[in-house]
């Protein structure tokens, strides 16, 4: 058996100040690599995702100068700019795998993006005999959702640490969890992980 920690979209754009700022996303930067730290080898593995849209065009829909807040959203995320980024208070020396998505069309999970040599999450998951996975990161209701249940979907073991999340809504991000649940991902807190 093989465990890993997936990173969702701890990026600038997503916290505080950001293009979709997600209340408590600087929390979850900190706390993420707070757990990472303090976890002493739990993880064979960490990927981390980032939405990294073109800069041209409007991403298949995704960017929209009156988004409707589903399907379409302002401008965020786009490659290679500051808000892309990840939040400085994620250690990003301690993730293994960058995984980018979005890259001309939307996507919502780290299963729709690829590594620099274009491997799937997927692939590189299975590469690496995972079959358990954590998931973090930002926003509960949206690409965190999106990446649990892909990797319920693909057969692996999941767990969303509820304490590790931030979402856009109270009501959104609760029944997302719900959502999870239903499809049999487990949700608790990073400190019954570590107990």
């Amino acid at each position: 058996m093989s465990r890993a920690l997936i990173v969702v979209d701890v990026q600038n754009d997503f916290t505080e100040g950001g293009a979709l700022a997600v209340t408590g996303g600087a929390r979850v930067a900190e706390a993420v690599t707070e757990h990472l730290r303090r976890s002493g080898g739990r993880y064979d593995l960490v990927v981390a995702s980032r939405d990294w849209h073109a800069a041209d065009g409007d991403n298949g829909g995704h960017f929209s100068a009156e988004p409707d807040w589903v399907d379409s959203w302002p401008v965020h995320c786009v490659a290679g700019t500051p808000g892309a980024d990840y939040h400085p208070a994620l250690d990003a020396t301690l993730v293994d795998v960058h995984v980018t998505k979005g890259a001309g069309s939307p996507a919502y999970s780290v299963f729709e993006g690829v590594t620099g040599d274009g491997s799937s999450a997927a692939e590189v998951l299975a590469s690496r005999g995972v079959d358990e996975v954590d998931v973090v990161g930002l926003a509960t209701d949206h690409c965190v959702r999106a990446s649990a249940l892909d990797a319920a979907r693909a057969g692996l073991r999941v767990r969303v640490l509820t304490d590790l999340v931030a979402g856009v809504g109270a009501e959104s991000s609760a029944a997302a969890l719900d959502e999870l649940r239903a499809a049999g991902v487990e949700t608790v807190a990073s400190t019954e992980v570590a107990a």
